[in-house]
Parts: structure tokens; C-alpha cells; sequence
């Protein structure tokens, strides 16, 4: 049952393969959407240039019908005033018609955007095949398409028979008119009946844009397997990340443990903690902390501080302090900057003692280090996974 689930396309498309389907020319379209568009932005357009474009088809007539007797025996005149109706008709329609290109090439990227991509435009002998094209004829989009087909038939039939029915007697009474007011009258009854259809599409966009949406994210839908296939493949297998971070680990922990030797002084606590800190006046503003760690980390430092020489101090509370707040590399906080300048002249004073003698310095004790920054009353004493996590 439980491999039956992960079979299952319950899952929302992820990013990933929204992405590639639209690189692949995959994306929501409505077609009634850009059919409605395209139908009303021409109606409007008419009932905007609609006597304009009267008036430069009846002048094109005019002069059409109208010629001497050189435009009759000459062919040459004859094409040329022929070219010139042609272009005058062109340059009369020309904002009608690019009105119409912008709006049939925007209506269709209103809901996926504008999206180009050869794959779609490669053959796909696929679709050649009879049974795939029996399967897709009886599908439940088709069935969906069918009935919106029906119902817009159905609505704009219902539509164009309020319209005729509503405007019979002006119908009727149009041979009763003046051929130039029966023309006008004709012009805006049909104008107006076209526009009360195209209305009613507007009803059927809005129902087919918020399908569409639904349709092309549920076939995007993803099966458990593909979602965890996925993520392994964006963010590489779990066991091998794992490794990768211990690895990254050691190499942290080596690289910590080679700039133990020098650093100036190991601060314990004294088995807990372990702090190694450097300073060098020049061109370094405060001490830095080299290396940190808890329990066996913390043994070791101390270990490689023995081998070379490095001094080791126990300050219980200024070890704590300075492992809770101080990153690896990182300059110490100011409020610790008098406990540790105490420690590092000690430091300083213990390698004069050694080289020229003299009188042994008194290891500092009452350190000031402010309470706030002693985590001993509010963390657990560290574990040994703890130093690691630390580490």
C-alpha cells in the first residue's frame, strides 16, 4: 500500500520541473481567452474607426468606378491607379490591423507569459501514433473540450436569438429607409449584435482561464518517489552530503590544530574547554582565537600546546566565555579585552622569567569577566558529541 502512494501524483509540481516544462514550451493556455480578446478588441475597434474605414472604402469605390478615357486604353495608368486604391485601402486599415496583431499576439501569454522554445516546434513521431491519438480522443480533457464546446454554441446561439429578436422590427423596417440611412442602420445593428456575442464569450474565457490553471497544474503533479528523486538530484544523496560534511570537519579540525603551535597561550577550564588565542601587536587590533574545543578536542589542544612550548592556563570562567562568543579566526569580544590583556601579560612576563630569570610572576586570578557572558549557569556542561558538533 504504501509503494501504491508513492505512486500516486499527489504532489504539487515543484520548481524544477515547472521550469522545465516551460523550457520546453510547456505552459497554461486558454484559447477562449485569446479568442474572446481578439473578437471584442475588434468591435470596439470598429466602434471606435468605424467611419473612417467607411469613409476609405467608400472613397476607394468612388475613385474605383471613376476613370477617363487613358485609364481605359492604357494598362500602365490602369495598374497604377489600381496600386494606389490598394494603398490608400492598406494605410486605412493599418491601425485596425495592428490593433488586431498586438492583441492576437498578447491575449495568449495573459496567464503563462511569454515563452519560446524550439522543442516545441521538434517532431514528435509520438504523437503519430494511432492508439496514443484513440486514448487522447476519449481523455477526460476531450471530454471537457466537448463540453465547452457544446455550452458555447449553446450560450452564443442563445445570445445571437435575444439579439435578432430584440431588433426584428428595426430588421423589417430597413427597406422602408433611404439607401444611405438603411446602410448606417444595417452597419450598427450588425455592429452591435456582434459586440452582444463577443459578450458573451467573456462568460466562457472565464470559466476556461481558471480550468486551464487547474488542468496544466495537476498534470505537473508529482509522485513521492519523483519529489525525493528530485531533491537527491538538486541537493545530491543524503549519505554522500553526510560524508562530505565530515570530511569538511576533519579538514577544519587539522587546519584548527596546525595553528595551535602559535598561538601565545591555552586558556582551560581546565578538562571542558580549551581556548588557544594569539596576538601580535602589529597589524592585529585585538587577540584572535585560533583554536577551540570541548572534552577530547580540548585534550588534544592541549597536548600539541605541551609539544611545542605553547603556555597553558587555567581560567575556568574566561574559557567558557571565550568559547561561547568567539568564532574560530575571530577577534575576541571587547567586554573580555582586560581579562585577556591580563593573561597575555602573564604570558609575556613567564617568557621573560624563562629567558634572562629573575622573579616568577603570580598567575592572575580574580580575571574580569563579565557574568552575563559565563554560560556555566545556562548551558549543560558539553557532552562528547558536543565537542564534536563544537569542533
Amino acid at each position: 500500500m504504501a509503494e501504491d502512494s508513492d505512486l500516486e501524483k499527489t504532489e504539487q509540481a515543484s520548481p524544477k520541473r515547472l521550469e522545465k516544462a516551460r523550457e520546453q514550451g510547456d505552459v497554461p493556455r486558454s484559447r477562449e481567452l485569446a479568442t474572446c480578446a481578439v473578437l471584442f478588441t475588434a468591435g470596439v475597434s470598429m466602434l471606435m474607426m468605424g467611419s473612417q474605414l467607411s469613409q476609405a472604402l467608400k472613397s476607394s469605390m468612388s475613385a474605383g468606378l471613376h476613370f477617363d478615357r487613358s485609364v481605359a486604353f492604357d494598362p500602365i495608368v490602369l495598374l497604377m491607379k489600381t496600386a494606389d486604391t490598394i494603398y490608400s485601402l492598406l494605410l486605412a486599415f493599418a491601425p485596425f490591423a495592428l490593433i488586431l496583431l498586438i492583441v492576437a499576439i498578447a491575449s495568449p501569454i495573459l496567464i503563462g507569459g511569454w515563452v519560446f522554445s524550439g522543442n516545441a516546434l521538434a517532431p514528435q513521431f509520438g504523437r503519430l501514433n494511432p492508439l496514443t491519438g484513440l486514448g487522447n480522443l476519449f481523455s477526460k480533457n476531450s471530454a471537457v473540450e466537448l463540453i465547452k464546446s457544446i455550452a458555447k454554441t449553446i450560450l452564443v446561439a442563445t445570445v445571437a436569438y435575444i439579439v435578432i429578436s430584440h431588433d426584428m422590427d428595426p430588421i423589417l423596417s430597413l427597406s422602408l429607409l433611404p439607401l444611405k440611412t438603411g446602410i448606417s442602420q444595417v452597419n450598427d445593428l450588425l455592429l452591435m449584435g456582434f459586440l452582444s456575442i463577443v459578450s458573451a464569450l467573456v462568460f466562457i474565457a472565464a470559466i476556461d482561464v481558471p480550468y486551464q490553471l487547474y488542468h496544466y497544474a495537476d498534470k505537473l503533479k508529482m509522485t513521492k518517489e519523483e519529489v525525493r528523486q528530485e531533491s537527491k538530484e538538486s541537493e545530491g544523496n543524503p549519505e554522500i552530503k553526510a560524508r562530505i560534511r565530515q570530511q569538511q570537519r576533519e579538514m577544519a579540525r587539522r587546519r584548527m590544530m596546525s595553528e595551535i603551535p602559535k598561538a601565545d597561550v591555552v586558556i582551560t577550564n581546565p578538562t571542558h574547554y580549551a581556548v588557544a588565542i594569539k596576538y601580535k601587536g602589529e597589524g592585529m587590533r585585538a587577540p584572535v582565537v585560533v583554536a577551540k574545543g570541548t572534552d577530547a578536542v580540548a585534550l588534544k589542544i592541549r597536548e600539541i600546546a605541551a609539544e611545542n612550548n605553547v603556555l597553558t592556563m587555567e581560567a575556568p570562567k574566561l574559557a567558557r566565555a571565550l568559547f561561547a562568543h568567539t568564532e574560530l579566526g575571530n577577534e575576541i569580544p571587547e567586554a573580555l579585552y582586560a581579562a585577556v590583556a591580563e593573561v597575555l601579560a602573564y604570558v609575556f612576563q613567564m617568557r621573560i622569567f624563562k629567558k634572562d630569570g629573575g622573579f616568577r610572576p603570580d598567575v592572575p586570578k580574580a580575571l574580569a569577566v563579565p557574568e552575563e557572558l559565563d554560560p556555566h549557569s545556562l548551558l549543560p556542561m558539553p557532552s562528547a558529541t558536543d565537542a564534536e558538533v563544537f569542533a
